[in-house]
């Protein structure tokens, strides 16, 4: 037999880009290098229906005959039987539905490791909460995994991170890549609409993510890779056209989407972390989610992703606009954020705090290379930028929130964490350097 990811882009059963199907057989060139790139992923189909295909999709990939097959309340009934039944003519099966809501948690992921453990191999079946528990647990087990999307709701399908808080703190961890991504567009067109809006969401960022990255590259020489925002050229545009056909049940809007969804995740694997999807909107998002009060109704990743992303969209223009900013050295010590966010979680995000952290010397020292090369960084950045009012009315044509309140959170909340997020990791992005210059109070939403 064929090499799985190649019989797969040769068959009848999936309709996949070029560029996607020359990443599934290692032979898409990377646009810096020249050279050929491939990635752990074997198979993705993503097709119109997959009803009666599931068994015959996952048959050539090396998974053993055991298979735990992952699911909670809602995606167990989406789709969960229908690939039981189906996977079931392949092996045994090991049943796990996690409930209602399963969290994204360290607590949760041990628990499914445990129910997996008779497994050989891990067949998640929903989108961000389950992809992330299945994949996380994988790695850890040193299992395969497969998924089968039942929502637009996320870029992480095929990515080798998971977002999981633990001990209250929300991280990026290693996980395993899916071997096998399997995405039903009638499935995913049949989902809620605000799973739909949070996966628009989660792709928007794009821009405020490559404009981020490229200005940490720009200004400090940190790694940037082209290649992830190259694999995602060709479907973006239909996504800024017509996001409102994505509401209507438009099947060839909904393929979109979910090419670029999973060609975002298979960007994350080829640059070895979220760096080109996450950056200063994810940080905020994730402020959210550890510091919102318990309260507060439950809202998806992609949702809170959207509001974040138009706010330092507004952000890095504003910078851009303005005169070279002169930055200054850090006055936060590991006390401020142990006071801030509590021993524990302080201490955390000092040690990510830190990295960055300018001493006196290193801010005179980029002060200077700002003031020598400003107009060439604002050039580079405003070419991978989509401008904040295009992102604004995209958002509005899909219904997306764009507001704090609409993310059921005060104006004083949402200010604390576009103020705070930037201590949650050690990427440096707009949110440093407007905070470093003493501007980024001035630049937050009313």
């Amino acid at each position: 037999m064929n090499h799985p990811g190649l019989d797969l882009c040769q068959s009848p059963l999936a309709t996949i880009p070029d560029a996607l199907g020359q990443l599934l057989r290692g032979a898409w060139l990377d646009p810096e290098s020249g050279l050929p790139i491939g990635v752990p992923v074997l198979a993705v189909a993503i097709e119109r229906s997959l009803a009666g295909m599931e068994a015959e999709l996952v048959a050539p990939l090396p998974l053993g005959r055991r298979f735990a097959v992952v699911s909670d309340a809602t995606t167990q009934r989406v789709l969960g039987a229908r690939v039981t039944r189906a996977v079931a003519s392949l092996g045994a099966i090991v049943p796990v539905v996690l409930g209602a809501k399963p969290h994204a948690d360290a607590e949760t992921a041990e628990r499914l490791r445990r129910a997996c453990a008779a497994a050989d191999t891990l067949v998640a079946v929903g989108s961000g909460t389950i992809n992330d528990l299945c994949k996380y647990a994988a790695a850890k087990d040193g299992k395969p995994y497969i998924v089968f999307a039942t929502a637009p709701s996320m870029n992480g399908y095929a990515s080798m991170n998971a977002a999981l808080t633990v001990n209250g703190h929300k991280k990026t961890l290693p996980a395993a890549a899916p071997l096998g991504v399997f995405v039903d567009l009638k499935v995913l067109a049949a989902a809620p609409a605000r799973m739909i809006q949070a996966g628009l969401g989660d792709s928007l960022c794009r821009s405020t993510a490559q404009a981020d990255w490229l200005l940490s590259k720009q200004l400090l020489g940190t790694p940037y890779r082209h290649a992830p925002f190259a694999l995602l050229a060709a479907d973006e545009p239909a996504l800024l056209e017509s996001p409102e056909a994505l509401l209507r049940g438009d099947l060839d809007a909904m393929r979109a989407l979910a090419r670029t969804l999973v060609l975002s995740g298979l960007g994350m694997t080829i640059c070895h972390g979220s760096h080109p999807a996450s950056q200063g909107e994810h940080l905020i998002s994730h402020y959210i989610d550890m510091f919102a009060p318990d309260t507060r109704a439950a809202f998806f990743h992609g949702e809170q992703v959207a509001v974040a992303t138009l706010t330092m969209a507004r952000i890095q223009e504003t910078m851009l606009a303005g005169p070279p900013p002169r930055v200054a050295s850090g006055s936060i010590t590991r006390e401020d954020l142990q006071r801030r966010f509590g021993a524990d979680t302080g201490h955390a995000c000092w040690s990510e705090y830190s990295v960055k952290r300018l001493t006196e010397e290193a801010a005179n020292d980029l002060s200077a290379r700002i003031a020598h090369t400003w107009d060439a960084t604002c050039a580079a950045l405003r070419r991978v930028m989509i401008p904040a009012a295009t992102i604004a009315e995209v958002m509005a044509r899909a219904g997306c929130p764009r507001t704090p309140g609409e993310l059921g959170v005060t104006p004083e909340f949402y200010a604390r964490a576009v103020h705070d997020a930037r201590f949650l990791r050690d990427r440096y992005t707009f949110l440093d350097l407007a905070a470093d210059a003493g501007r980024l109070a001035a630049l937050q939403p009313a």
